[in-house]
């Protein structure tokens, strides 16, 4: 399989859940894993993220916390508002896992590569310093990814 086939990595970097209350969730985490309570934090800026949802503009938001496991982070998500595939997914499964997200390089390539393999594209925005993808590759392999792309610092994002 070439590199275009593929998404270019096999080393996940975060795992992520969707909550109904980050701080709840974030404290309960702190807690049963003896680490510090994590910052939470609210995505960006609509505007600056320039969000899209299913190909439409969104101005959705979330809270989010991160602990650091060492290789990966574990990512806790609060819908805080805008369609969003945050809420999406917590409104049709609940609590849960949302995501695995790999680290990668060439968001078009990537993406262009999925959908040829029947993996489009759900919900794209932009942080500071990068973007984050999701894709709908939950038919195919179980559960959702999420493509992370740093343009140029290290990342925590959504």
């Amino acid at each position: 399989m070439s590199k275009k086939e593929t998404l270019g990595t096999h080393v996940v970097t975060q795992i992520a859940l969707v909550v109904k209350d980050v701080n709840k969730t974030a404290a309960a985490y702190s807690k049963i894993l003896g680490l510090p309570m994590p910052e939470v934090m609210i995505t960006g800026d609509p505007e600056a993220a320039r969000a899209t949802y299913r190909g439409q503009p969104t101005d959705a938001q979330a809270k989010l916390a991160f602990f650091d496991l060492g290789q990966v982070s574990l990512e806790l998500i609060e819908p805080l508002g805008g369609d969003s595939v945050w809420q999406e997914v917590l409104d049709e499964k609940g609590e849960g896992v949302h995501h695995i997200a790999f680290q990668i390089k060439g968001t078009d390539e990537v993406t262009a590569a999925l959908a040829e393999h029947g993996i489009p594209v759900i919900q794209q925005g932009h942080y500071t310093g990068g973007m984050y993808t999701y894709v709908d590759s939950e038919p195919a392999l179980g559960v959702m990814l999420e493509l992370l792309e740093n343009f140029d610092t290290p990342n925590r994002a959504s």
